[in-house]
């Protein structure tokens, strides 16, 4: 007995030295943490840019002036124009100087060279379409003009990035490189990517192709519908409804704001860093992109003047893709949003007029197959030529430069390689390859609208749908871009590149572009849908988008209410759905009428006779009808197209249900319930009420028991995060917003998805310049620890905006930073 204290003591003392040891450890464990984060955070504190001080700065000529508000967003003022635009580069590339070089890199097929070979498909994709080789081009034909104001750009870049080379922002430490000075061409090369982005895919012409051969001329027709009884060409009258629905309140916050409220960095996975950077040219399906842009006159408004809003759709960026700036150098004065590593403001107002842009969704590439023989050579009506060829190197970090030979034929390069399964030699025929002009110094000092159908005259690429209003009432639209005109065909499928049946011999002339000033209804909405009228003598788009937003928008318009800018808010955030309250009163009544209908399905069709149409994310009902829509083109499809996906991904030049995408597709579905023709009922379904409740069925045996729980949000969720510090576990809940649910889809006017959605929303009041709105996704600047980073996140995500002074008076009062570049 008496050795067990003995013993107990010893143990103890044991324990102690143990624990005394481990405390140390996790102690200089802890010690060692804060002193890397300590350092860590000072390093990306030291990107943060100086915004309340008096810089010398070599290329100026004179003392400019920049001030900030309570958001962040500058006012630019200086004494001449080279100094604007200097100073506009400075002051963007302090605030996204990452995000620019990322831009440039993507653009060009320079991604690999940071990045790795990961990038390497991506960038072999930008070197065969020669973004880059076509700014070169586009730099020599720039005007005197232009080529000065791009050169202040740049060199307004370089200045900031030369004096603070050490200073730079977090993510070039990471991934351990230095950008290189700014030039010309990329801005160009950015401006080219955006004509890329906003290009409709030569993909779908290779799909149709293989439909056709397929299904045959009557049922591909059904499939490629391109018209729509819901369509509103901008020029043609208004419609008139009995009982048009009134504008809804914002469902969830609607308040209106001022701007006053050595060491081893992280192993980060590059593929899942550059997701939004390498789409690709030739998709699968359209990307699920949207905008809407209208105008109402002042017969429709609460002041009497005129209200002009745009929110475009495009793929999410963390920052966010557009900067906002107010540029000020004596009678050039405008404000909205720019494009960071390119000069000018794109979309916004001057003192006088107000524009807004929405995708016009043009066909402006034609695929043609080439005849090549053996000798390299290929096919034309003068006999056999040789293709140039462009050769291009791409530096891959880490690894041998990777050589990629371009040959180019005389209708563009080929492009087989971006079309998996595509074994013929595709050419791609593209306006951009016709060089572009660059309208933006003029659009911005445009004073009314024969000066603004002037300046957008010179807007080639991309197609826009442009709406337009000013201080003396008057509103307009115009359809701009250079659209190709024909020999024979519209671009819709393949053509015989041997011949000259199918060559270009022009645009449409821009005085024959449809537009219209003033019409007799006081509305005008477009939302990429059709703006052809009904006997327009050319082709345009082979592929429009559905009507379902450009309805609402003019439903509402017309509803006869005396609208505010916070009305345009509310239309901007509106998530009504025409199309799934339309599928969902045809489940309920199939469900109704249907035999040995299933509880779950019962259940699921009380949903949908109680819903209101609205796809909010609390709602289970958008769930339940998405997901059935989704079971009815797969059963419409798969016994025409194929049955198993899997199969089309083994054999690219195989079908499945899964390869028809089509933006008007809806419009098909919409036809066919609508009509119900026998030519499209499926074998073994008595009745398109058998099939609709079997398509209901199908969807509920994927929902949790509870049905109610199935909500719309996590389903339609958004997702935006940094693309190099969100791979940081410890620093991703400050670098994004992450994943967060949302109501809305791509057929709401708010149209919104996982990875797309409303870049800005804009509202010009014309009555009161100053009371103009606009915010942004998530914030003016790239650097995270700036206050400006994520602070118009919950504006955006929750429904309401700020104020966008203008004036001198306005603008001087809301600013809250001075910074003053003088000459060095």
């Amino acid at each position: 007995m008496a050795s067990t204290p003995s013993s107990s003591i010893t143990l103890s003392r044991s324990q102690f030295r143990t624990w005394r040891a481990f405390g140390g450890f996790c102690g200089a464990l802890a010690v060692i943490t804060a002193a890397a984060l300590a350092w860590f955070f000072s390093i990306a504190r030291s990107a943060l840019p100086e915004i309340d001080v008096t810089l010398a700065v070599r290329g100026l000529s004179a003392p400019v002036s920049v001030t900030r508000d309570s958001h962040g967003v500058p006012t630019i003022e200086a004494a001449t124009l080279d100094d604007l635009f200097f100073a506009q580069g400075y002051v963007t590339a302090q605030d996204r100087l990452f995000q620019m070089d990322l831009m440039r890199r993507a653009a060009a097929g320079e991604l690999s060279e940071v990045v790795g070979d990961v990038a390497l498909r991506h960038d072999r994709q930008q070197r065969i379409l020669g973004i880059r080789a076509e700014a070169e081009k586009g730099l020599q034909a720039a005007t005197p003009e232009n080529r000065q104001q791009f050169g202040d750009y740049a060199r307004g870049v370089n200045a900031y990035l030369e004096s603070h080379r050490d200073r730079l922002p977090l993510e070039f430490r990471i991934l351990r490189y230095s950008p290189r000075p700014w030039t010309i061409q990329d801005s160009l090369t950015i401006g080219y990517q955006m004509v890329e982005t906003l290009s409709t895919s030569p993909s779908a012409a290779l799909t149709r192709e293989k439909i056709l051969a397929k299904l045959g001329p009557e049922l591909t027709a059904d499939l490629y519908v391109n018209t729509s009884w819901r369509d509103h060409p901008p020029t043609a009258p208004a419609p008139i409804w009995e009982g048009s629905p009134p504008l809804k309140p914002v469902a969830t916050s609607s308040r209106a704001g001022t701007r006053s409220s050595a060491v081893k960095w992280p192993n980060i996975k590059a593929a899942s860093l550059l997701e939004p950077w390498l789409a690709p040219f030739f998709p699968t399906d359209p990307l699920p992109l949207g905008s809407n842009n209208w105008v109402v006159s002042g017969t429709h408004t609460v002041t009497g003047k005129p209200l002009l809003s745009n929110d475009m759709h495009l793929g999410h960026q963390m920052p966010n893709l557009w900067y906002q700036a107010h540029l000020h150098a004596g009678d050039f004065d405008v404000a909205g949003v720019t494009l960071p590593g390119y000069p000018y403001v794109i979309v916004g107002h001057n003192r006088r007029v107000a524009w807004g842009f929405t995708n016009l969704t043009a066909t402006l590439e034609d695929v043609y197959v080439e005849n090549f023989d053996e000798h390299g050579q290929y096919l034309t009506p003068e006999g056999w030529k040789q293709p140039e060829v462009r050769r291009e190197i791409i530096h891959v970090k880490g690894k041998p430069d990777v050589a990629v030979d371009v040959a180019v034929t005389r209708h563009g390069p080929i492009v087989t390689e971006l079309s998996p399964g595509e074994t013929r030699k595709i050419a791609l025929r593209w306006t951009l390859y016709d060089g572009t002009r660059i309208p933006f110094f003029h659009v911005d000092q445009v004073q009314n609208w024969q000066e603004f159908r002037r300046a957008f005259s010179e807007l080639d690429a991309p197609g826009q749908n442009v709406v337009y209003a000013d201080v003396d009432g008057n509103i307009g639209y115009q359809t701009t871009g250079k659209v190709p005109l024909r020999a024979s065909g519209d671009g819709s499928l393949p053509v015989d590149g041997s011949n000259s049946a199918h060559e270009w011999i022009g645009s449409i002339p821009f005085d024959q572009l449809p537009n219209v000033l003033n019409p007799a209804s006081g509305i005008i909405g477009t939302a990429n849908g059709r703006i052809t009228p009904d006997g327009y003598p050319h082709s345009v788009s082979v592929q429009w988008e559905a009507p379902w937003r450009t309805d609402r928008i003019y439903r509402v318009l017309g509803s006869g209410k005396k609208f505010s800018a916070q009305d345009m808010l509310s239309l901007e955030t509106d998530v009504y759905s025409e199309l799934d309250a339309f599928v969902a009163d045809k489940l309920v009544y199939a469900a109704d009428h249907a035999q040995n209908v299933s509880p779950p399905v019962r259940k699921a069709a009380d949903i949908l006779r109680q819903w209101n149409g609205q796809m909010n994310a609390a709602s289970a009902a958008p769930t339940i009808v998405s997901k059935a829509r989704v079971e009815l083109k797969r059963m419409l499809l798969e016994t025409k197209l194929g049955a198993d996906p899997q199969a089309e991904q083994a054999d690219k030049s195989s079908l499945s249900w899964e390869s028809y995408h089509w933006m008007m597709e809806t419009v098909w579905l919409e036809n066919v319930l609508t009509h119900r023709p026998a030519r499209w009922l499926p074998p073994n379904y008595a009745s398109y009420d058998d099939l609709l409740a079997t398509a209901l069925s199908e969807a509920v045996k994927k929902a949790p028991a509870d049905l109610d729980s199935w909500k719309w949000g996590p389903e339609d969720s958004v997702t935006i995060q940094n693309p190099v510090l969100g791979k940081i576990p410890i620093l991703r809940r400050w670098t994004g917003p992450g994943e967060q649910p949302q109501s809305g889809s791509g057929y709401t006017v708010k149209a919104a998805g996982r990875t797309y959605g409303p870049s800005e929303r804009f509202t010009a009041d014309l009555s009161n310049l100053d009371a103009s709105t606009l915010n942004l996704v998530t914030g003016e600047s790239g650097n995270f620890l700036s206050p400006y980073y994520m602070d118009q996140w919950q504006a955006w995500y929750t429904g309401y905006t700020f104020t966008l002074p203008f004036s001198s008076s306005a603008a001087r009062d809301s600013a809250t930073h001075r910074m003053i570049l003088q000459p060095k």
